[in-house]
């Protein structure tokens, strides 16, 4: 079994220290966005390491045959050609109940959407998060659950779940269920920023209006913007639940 491992963050990071701690001879190589501690770790396994620059980079500093490819929460879109390198192709780790929210800011959307939400490893096409379900969690969430929540959630779960899939992976090939479009959703990164616009003279139900706060509710990002007079302001939104009985 030779394994590429395209890692990212700490889930990406989890995901590195599990395979190269109990399957260290399977990888191949594994490739970083940046000098980080996903790359150090690899390179103090005697790991060949590389830093994404571009596909064909990729391809001539490997030069050996690979059976499948790993996508630890890796942000970049990879082009056909490095899909087609690993003979069994490429797997995703996807932070939303696929086909719900395919493509980015999938916590946001699912509070927003009212969608169900959580992880999804699938397989990797020519498009964006479109392969092939091979296993995926729902994540239950409830008024309390904020933007961040979530994200952290599919995080521990996207891990989680790659770990229970990836001794059968590395055992053969393995059927992935083609994923039912009609039902699903597709956002771009460009979406969000006007979606969280508030319009102070529309009509809201509470419901839409706090869903929208708590779904910009990110500590280190932007929260829910809205201008008057010339100014621009931001909100976000604290929800407990209480015991009022």
């Amino acid at each position: 079994m030779r394994t590429l491992l395209l890692a990212h963050d700490t889930v990406g990071l989890e995901i590195a220290e599990f395979l190269l701690t109990r399957y260290g001879d399977d990888i191949a190589a594994v490739v970083t966005t940046e000098e980080d501690d996903i790359s150090a770790l690899a390179r103090a396994h005697s790991v060949k390491t590389l830093v994404y620059q571009s596909a064909d980079g990729v391809a001539d500093a490997l030069n050996q045959p690979l059976d499948v490819g790993i996508l630890a929460w890796w942000p970049k879109i990879i082009p056909s050609e490095l899909i087609a390198i690993p003979a069994r192709g490429f797997v995703n780790t996807h932070p939303s109940l696929l086909p719900q929210n395919r493509g980015k800011h999938t916590s946001f959307w699912a509070i927003v959407e009212e969608a169900p939400f959580g992880a999804t490893v699938h397989s990797v096409d020519s498009g964006i998060d479109s392969g092939g379900v091979i296993t995926q969690r729902e994540i239950s969430y409830d008024w309390c659950d904020t933007a961040k929540d979530l994200h952290c959630k599919a995080k521990a779960v996207s891990a989680a779940l790659f770990k229970e899939v990836y001794p059968e992976l590395r055992a053969g090939p393995i059927a992935a269920r083609p994923q039912p479009f009609g039902d699903g959703s597709y956002h771009r990164s460009s979406e969000i920023n006007t979606a969280s616009r508030i319009d102070l003279d529309r009509a809201y139900t509470g419901r839409e209006f706090l869903n929208l706060l708590r779904a910009r509710t990110y500590p280190g990002f932007p929260g829910c913007r809205f201008q008057d007079a010339g100014e621009t302001y931001e909100v976000t939104v604290t929800i407990r639940k209480v015991d009022d009985k």
